[in-house]
């Protein structure tokens, strides 16, 4: 595998995710931002499009298969991304999977293949490319989580398992990474408008939004844009040395109310 020597302002970046939804928007700031991106996810010919429209834009852009489910395919990524566009100095751990299950429905295989995907894959990935960053005593690594961590729904208990075993995982690996040059940190979004269950059944979503209702945890009809979060990821990479963002939480801006305009 060749070795390139690390240039302060050729960051290359690794999304994942980068598919659609916010791993998609990132990918497109980051290459906007100047750095060379590689997009990792199992649908690689949407990747691929998205890589081609950043290049014909002027941008460096590598689109790559990725399945964390499968360890031998989060391997050969990370081979192929450090061997074609040099060291990684970004990682951003995006991709998830979430589907509406319960604690005691869920079956063990599709609770596990949750936890594959948001958690064990994102571990998989981080013990392949974060080492060469302590070696060379840069990088960073961020990690999009969700406000479920703090405050868990009903009927996903398997997201909440494993995006708040998430963020246990990435605040121990900020402590662990202090003193190495290499930041970790966390983006952890509100209610997001993204792909995310749009497969969902019309009858679940009704279900799950009178639980929602009923536990206090439907404030309002905002919900956030890719776009916004991709700006939490770029912030949280671009911050001078001799800073780090350990948790960035984005939340959606209500909807303005006549009521509330009314008494103001």
């Amino acid at each position: 595998m060749p070795r390139f020597a690390p240039h302060p302002d050729r960051r290359a970046a690794v999304v994942t995710g980068a598919s659609s939804g916010i791993g998609r928007a990132t990918a497109v700031a980051l290459a906007a931002a100047g750095h060379p991106v590689v997009l990792g996810a199992r649908r690689v010919e949407r990747c691929e499009e998205i890589a081609a429209a950043i290049r014909a834009d002027g941008g460096e852009a590598l689109a790559l298969p990725l399945d964390l489910t499968d360890t031998e395919s989060i391997a050969a990524f990370a081979d192929v991304a450090m061997a074609k566009l040099g060291p990684i100095e970004i990682l951003v751990s995006n991709a998830g999977d979430v589907q509406p299950i319960t604690a005691v429905g869920a079956r063990p295989d599709e609770f596990a293949r949750q936890l594959q995907v948001n958690l064990l894959g994102a571990q998989a990935l981080v013990h392949y490319l974060v080492p060469p960053m302590i070696e060379r005593s840069r990088g960073d690594v961020v990690f999009v989580t969700s406000e479920v961590a703090l405050s868990p729904r009903t009927h996903m208990a398997a997201y909440v398992a494993s995006k708040s075993g998430l963020e246990g995982f990435a605040m121990a690996m900020a402590m662990e990474a202090e003193g190495t040059g290499v930041r970790v940190g966390i983006v952890r979004p509100g209610p997001s408008s993204t792909e995310q269950g749009s497969t969902w059944d019309a009858s679940k979503i009704d279900e799950l939004i009178e639980s929602w209702t009923h536990w206090g945890l439907m404030r309002h009809s905002g919900s956030l844009l890719p776009d916004g979060l991709a700006d939490a990821v770029l912030a949280m990479v671009s911050v001078p040395k001799g800073t780090r963002y350990a948790v960035l939480e984005v939340q959606p801006e209500a909807p303005v109310s006549i009521t509330q305009r009314g008494n103001s």
